[in-house]
């Protein structure tokens, strides 16, 4: 979602629009990835180490932001007192937009203790004691990400969303009120648009300002809250939906409890006056999920707030009012929209890929930077021999230069002529890293099984982060390095297949590979990905889609057309239809001998050897105890599917052919269209002509 934010924000200062993104300037990143005996290693991601020469310090722009203490009623005035308090200290990056003068404002915020030092105490000689309050406080905007596996990280992660709704806030009616000197015409002026549920609590942290000390009467500040905020869902995983324990918001942010409380009450009030004696409904619709422990649903939140819920591909939007929130679809029809994600062109394809810039440039000129619909342009382009040469030559270029920085970092020589076979995104179980892993390894079993038989050479190329605390995840990485290890120097092998896990994935990394890349894996089980963002980077630069009827790759056919695109699996339907009449993965196992073969290899330590039961429980979590993500039902499709890449790979005019159809066909992917679809339908903004 960062990533995406980014294309959006330049997307609304190319576009002119007037907005501001607001985030936390951590000190650390995530981790930086490195691959230690097959395993992911992680150490500190020192962001800041040599400062952030974009940034503008804003030291005179600092807003308190409170935690803890106790509600105290006076009269029918209500307090929050007892506090602690944390400085919350403005940097500013510029984001310019691409061949305008409009710009926008980043503004990131610093934690800093309102206190520096414990002086008594350092006078004692209790040192670490002296500045304990200090690092407790700053620890806010210390690391992006902090393991939420305990207690005190997910407590540490609610004070990091706390600490960035508040201080924007502030900031949001601060600078209104410079403007306009009333806060009677706030909800005319602005637009909040939560980006996920981790900003929600802006929602009673704006309610509580206006209440508490703009002197708003509840149903006034309740009718700014309706209006202001919108909201866009990017997951419908149970499991990835955000709740936080009552007890929790209630020990961090009490009056805040108080008031998600009040807002779950008029909610239901409102409900129950729709659906009389639905005590049913009223449970699966109230805010507090009573069933599992008492927790706050932040998505539920900000569905009853936001004026407008939006997902992010045409899919996403359909499944998010047919599952998710469809009892909210019957209550607020008109509320829910959706909003297919795009990415910059400028980043994308002008900055990444030199050289398919230059082809593109001298066939229909530099304006499709601005206007991706141009790309459409090119399409004549496709019975011209050397149109398709050039295209050719510019992948070539990129798969050279990927190449050799896979030759200087990981030592491993890869052929450029081969079949660059690419998935590199956070290594999750719906991503289906696995999947691929079984395709290599039936690749690699077919090999050795026929040497003679002439193949397409592959390289296949993985690269992302597990969360430090995903266990499953972890294995998935250690078994492709061990199964890369045992491929790449098997010599009866030789060129045909080379497996390679490129560590430490990120933005720059992904703008070397993903211009290289023949094959885009998208293969997510169908249902699961809200969107997707990468499959529309690697279709932009040339790259070939294998994947499901999943997130945006359903609209990626629909604009490519079915020809350009390899789909294989079941679709979102037949995978809840198989779940609701038993799926049974053990019967794949038995039923299909290739399949058999690999899952085998894995349980049995083929390819660990010095550890043969290391990957048991991968082994019976796809097996024996339910396969959730239904990798071996979607296995002999995928396989069968990647028989018809190597097909089409063989006719290398007819595979660029296609490439280019790809090409000019993802004008609708640009971010500018999203972002346009965004300011004229939910947050009714206007370019500013400078």
């Amino acid at each position: 979602m960062g990533r995406l934010a980014a294309c959006f924000l330049d997307s609304l200062a190319t576009l002119a629009l007037p907005g501001r993104g607001y985030g936390i300037r951590y000190e650390y990143g995530m981790f930086k990835q490195n691959i230690v005996d097959g395993q992911q290693m992680e150490s500190p991601d020192y962001w800041l180490e040599y400062g952030n020469p974009w940034e503008f310090p804003r030291h005179n722009t600092r807003y308190k932001v409170r935690f803890g203490g106790r509600v105290q009623q006076e009269g029918a005035k209500t307090r929050w007192v007892e506090t602690e308090e944390v400085l919350a200290i403005a940097y500013d990056q510029v984001i310019p937009g691409f061949d305008t003068d409009a710009t926008n404002t980043l503004r990131l915020w610093s934690a800093q203790a309102s206190n520096e030092i414990n002086l008594g105490k350092f006078n004692q000689g209790d040192y670490f004691a002296a500045v304990e309050d200090k690092n407790h406080s700053e620890n806010v905007s210390r690391v992006l990400y902090p393991d939420d596996s305990t207690y005190s990280g997910r407590e540490l992660r609610l004070r990091q969303e706390y600490f960035l709704v508040s201080a924007t806030v502030q900031d949001i009616l601060n600078r209104h009120w410079a403007m306009h000197k009333t806060f009677d015409n706030l909800a005319d002026k602005i637009a909040i648009h939560l980006n996920d549920t981790h900003p929600v609590l802006s929602i009673p942290e704006l309610m509580r300002v206006l209440i508490d000390e703009h002197k708003f009467n509840w149903l006034d500040a309740w009718s700014v809250v309706e209006k202001v905020f919108s909201y866009t869902n990017h997951t419908l995983m149970s499991e990835a939906l955000e709740t936080w324990p009552v007890e929790m918001i209630g020990k961090i942010l009490p009056r805040h409890l108080q008031l998600i409380f009040e807002i779950n009450d008029h909610f239901l009030k409102y409900v129950q006056q729709e659906a009389p004696g639905d005590n049913d409904l009223l449970a699966r619709l109230s805010i507090i999920d009573e069933q599992n422990g008492r927790k706050v649903r932040m998505a539920w939140l900000a569905v009853v707030v936001s004026h407008k819920v939006n997902g992010v591909s045409a899919l996403h939007s359909e499944l998010m009012v047919q599952s998710l929130f469809a009892d909210f679809a019957r209550i607020f029809p008109d509320r829910f929209c959706n909003k297919t994600n795009g990415v910059t062109p400028r980043r994308w394809l002008g900055l990444a890929n030199r050289p398919l810039s230059a082809v593109l440039d001298d066939a229909i000129g530099h304006t499709w930077r601005t206007d991706l619909s141009q790309l459409s342009e090119i399409k004549p382009n496709v019975d011209y021999p050397s149109f398709l040469l050039a295209v050719q030559e510019a992948k070539q270029q990129n798969k050279q230069r990927l190449a050799a920085y896979i030759a200087r970092k990981l030592n491993v020589v890869v052929n450029p002529d081969a079949l660059f076979d690419v998935q590199i995104k956070r290594i999750h179980e719906y991503k289906r890293q696995l999947l691929n892993v079984l395709h290599v390894i039936t690749r690699y079993n077919r090999l050795l099984q026929d040497p003679e038989t002439e193949r397409v050479p592959r390289v296949v190329i993985f690269a992302g982060k597990a969360a430090s605390a995903y266990y499953a995840a972890k294995q998935i990485i250690r078994l492709i390095n061990d199964v890369a290890k045992v491929i790449n120097h098997d010599p009866r092998v030789h060129d045909r297949l080379k497996v390679v896990f490129i560590p430490n994935y990120g933005v720059s990394l992904a703008q070397m590979i993903i211009p290289a890349a023949d094959l885009s894996e998208q293969i997510s089980l169908a249902g699961t990905e809200a969107s997707g963002t990468s499959n529309m980077k690697f279709a932009l630069n040339g790259a070939l889609t294998i994947g499901t009827l999943d997130g945006a790759n359903v609209e990626m056919r629909e604009h490519v057309g079915e020809d350009n695109i390899f789909i294989f699996g079941n679709t979102a339907e037949q995978v809840e239809e198989l779940r609701r009449n038993g799926y049974n993965p053990h019967q794949y196992y038995e039923q299909d001998a290739e399949l058999h073969q690999a899952l085998t290899q894995i349980a049995t330590g083929a390819f660990s050897p010095e550890e043969p039961k290391r990957y048991s429980n991968l082994f019976d979590s796809l097996v024996n105890l339910g396969d959730h993500y239904q990798l071996l039902a979607d296995y002999r499709s995928y396989v069968d599917t990647q028989d018809r890449v190597d097909e089409l790979y063989r006719h290398q005019d007819e595979w660029t052919r296609r490439a280019v159809l790809n090409i000019a066909n993802m004008g609708y992917f640009s971010s500018d269209r999203t972002i346009q679809e965004y300011a004229d339908q939910i947050w009714h903004i206007k370019p500013v002509k400078l």
